[in-house]
């Protein structure tokens, strides 16, 4: 989302935001299939010890949203904003994941060294910036949070 200095509005994201929100979303599509079959027990590998589930319900509820997430992403483009903002959150939420299978020096999807597994974990926060850019969630909250500062220094 693109603003104009005429029209301050937030303008709906380009063709190369459509394309990789597309990809992203047929990303999370595969991925969430791939919860629910072929990879379900090197995701499980990615449940912390702490999390209070049994780790393969875990493995399918996570399964479950990135489908639903994915599915929303392709098809509910009035509602991108909304998506791409609960994708982000997703993104957070099972970053843990990531961390315990650094920390517990956890062998899966191929990252079987330190050096591997501490690499991947930049590539998260990247998810993250990528589902908020390509919704236009993103600009749109530094659109709204520039206005609200700007009304509230005139007052």
């Amino acid at each position: 989302m693109k603003t104009d200095n005429k029209n301050p509005q937030p303008k709906r994201p380009g063709i190369v935001q459509t394309i990789f929100r597309i990809l992203l979303g047929l990303f999370l599509i595969f991925a969430g299939v791939n919860h629910l079959t072929f990879a379900r027990v090197e995701f499980l590998a990615q449940v912390p010890p702490w999390v209070p589930l049994d780790g393969d319900l875990v493995v399918v509820l996570s399964g479950v949203a990135e489908i639903a997430l994915g599915v929303g992403l392709l098809f509910l483009a009035r509602q991108r904003m909304l998506v791409g903002l609960a994708t982000a959150i997703f993104f957070v939420l099972i970053f843990p994941g990531n961390i315990s299978q650094y920390i517990n020096r956890i062998d899966a999807f191929g990252l079987n060294t330190d050096q591997a597994r501490f690499i991947r974990l930049f590539f998260q926060p990247l998810l993250v910036i990528w589902a908020l850019w390509v919704t236009g969630a993103w600009s749109a909250f530094t659109y709204y949070f520039r206005r609200y500062h700007n009304e509230k220094e005139r007052s």
